[in-house]
């Protein structure tokens, strides 16, 4: 019984090393794919901002904001939160803006195909990743982390 033990835990530890060293590239992965998913269309929406005001008001059916602040809510998160997810520069606050970008999409359609709910689950499963665990070290917010634990003035 010990020495299966001992093997598990010798496995373990032989994984455990370069999964270490993978998680970092894992998550910039991960910021990648969302903002690569997102941002492109925070953009459709202002190349065609006629078409998004008509869906806004037409289509979906955002609760407790009108048509024209969800429209303009939506594409600005849809565009700021991509770029600073791919920076990795405020990441936490970024996911979770996205995760709830996505959210309230999901739920703003009275009908959402299973295949694009497997996408949205997707796209939520992602930055909640980022937000439960960080951006990882290839990050601005790593840099931040680092610049201000060596300038202790720095602090508010």
């Amino acid at each position: 019984m010990y020495s299966t033990l001992a093997r598990l835990n010798g496995f373990n530890a032989v994984i455990a090393y370069p999964a270490e060293k993978l998680q970092s590239l894992s998550l910039l992965g991960l910021r990648l794919y969302a903002s690569w998913m997102f941002f492109p269309a925070g953009l459709l929406k202002v190349q065609n901002w006629g078409t998004t005001l008509f869906l806004f008001e037409e289509e979906y059916q955002v609760p407790l904001l009108s048509p024209v602040v969800a429209a303009w809510l939506g594409t600005m998160g849809e565009l700021l939160f991509p770029l600073l997810l791919t920076l990795g520069l405020f990441s936490r606050f970024s996911a979770a803006g996205l995760f709830i970008v996505n959210l309230i999409a999901v739920l703003s359609l009275a009908v959402v195909p299973p295949a694009a709910m497997g996408q949205h689950v997707l796209w939520g499963l992602a930055m909640f990743v980022v937000v439960v665990w960080g951006p990882g070290k290839l990050s601005a917010d790593q840099l931040l982390s680092h610049w201000v634990a060596r300038h202790p003035s720095s602090r508010v």
